[in-house]
């Protein structure tokens, strides 16, 4: 390994013919433009081509230019498969060959969308929960039935492989990344400069494609979310958002699955988890404080939907994200191999 003491290590991304630019460009802004303040170690990222300093065609009008090749990403704490061109043919034998070298060597290995493929090709899936595009999972799971697909998660952080859905998905799982690596404080600076949401659980559904009615294309139901989320304290109930809409249950239940893949009330369960975990990661509010600002009632509901939900106490997940801000100041660099290492969390199961 490559890593240096005080640094979060060494991120390559492996670059291939025709790979679709936005997963390409996503861990190049992340990972690739350091960050503003000096005190802030950052990472030796790197572009690697199968061979080094050939210009690589991307999709479209685009050329990559690459400084590095396969050896230096062998060589990477973090290695970053994209999106691959051809999801039906076989990834390049050295690719194969560079990822699984890298995984051998203790490398984190991290597929954005159909970037799983090559994984999966690498035999570094079998037996293991993977995510992918959901119009690309029923492929993925024919050409490779050793791995568990899963089509309905944002992504999936299985420790020491790292996979996630679609486009901005990808963004998602390299600010989780981040986060683990350098705390919430710089994934959440780094959230606002792309002027995304800090955290999305990968356990959230994807947006699946359903045949909707000409007349309903529109959901309308972003006032509605921004309403309720500015209201998770209160006890909000499905008829309650359903006058707040201006239609039945079971109408506002349809809309709600087709919009986000769940229902109203499970969606703001999630809503109250999520903003459990940022005021348990940037405040020292007692539990029961929290509880009341999420909605979940007092200390001990707070406790166990918490731990239903994301798979430990939220006094441990505190703890956890605490070492991990003091650690991006300290020891960040231990964490760029193993999210143990720090005291991250285990890779929490799908809530």
């Amino acid at each position: 390994m490559t890593q240096q003491p005080g640094s979060p290590g060494s991120v390559a991304v492996a670059v291939t013919d025709g790979m679709p630019i936005l997963e390409l460009a996503v861990p190049c802004h992340v990972f690739g433009t350091p960050y503003p303040d000096p005190g802030v170690p950052w990472y030796d990222f790197r572009l690697c081509n199968l061979t080094e300093g050939e210009a690589v065609p991307a999709r479209q009008w685009f050329t990559t230019h690459t400084p590095h090749g396969y050896r230096e990403l062998v060589e990477a704490d973090t290695v970053i498969v994209p999106a691959s061109a051809d999801v039906r043919g076989d990834p390049p034998t050295r690719l194969l060959e560079a990822v699984t070298e890298a995984h051998d060597r203790g490398a984190r290995i991290v597929s954005l969308c159909s970037g799983a493929f090559v994984l999966a090709a690498a035999g570094l899936l079998d037996g293991r929960r993977a995510a992918t595009h959901w119009q690309h999972a029923p492929l993925l799971a024919e050409r490779y039935p050793g791995v568990d697909v899963d089509p309905t998660v944002l992504y999936i952080d299985d420790g020491d492989i790292l996979t996630s859905a679609g486009s901005t998905a990808g963004i998602d799982l390299c600010l989780h990344v981040l986060r683990k690596d350098l705390g919430s404080r710089v994934a959440g600076s780094v959230a606002r400069h792309l002027v995304v949401p800090a955290h999305r659980p990968g356990g959230q559904a994807q947006y699946i494609e359903t045949p909707v009615p000409p007349t309903e294309t529109d959901s309308g139901l972003a006032p509605l979310l921004h309403w309720a989320a500015e209201r998770l304290h209160q006890p909000l109930t499905a008829p309650q958002l359903a006058r707040e809409a201006g239609t039945s249950v079971r109408t506002l239940v349809r809309r709600f699955h087709q919009a986000t893949g769940t229902t109203p009330l499970q969606w703001l369960q999630a809503q109250r988890i999520s903003r459990a975990k940022e005021l348990l990661e940037t405040t020292d509010q007692p539990m029961d404080k929290i509880a009341e600002q999420c909605g979940l009632g007092g200390a001990g509901n707070l406790r166990l939907h918490f731990a239903r939900s994301v798979g430990i106490p939220p006094s441990e997940y505190r703890r956890a994200y605490r070492a991990a801000d003091s650690g991006a100041h300290g020891s960040a660099g231990s964490a760029a191999g193993s999210c143990t290492k720090v005291g991250y969390p285990a890779p929490l199961p799908r809530g």
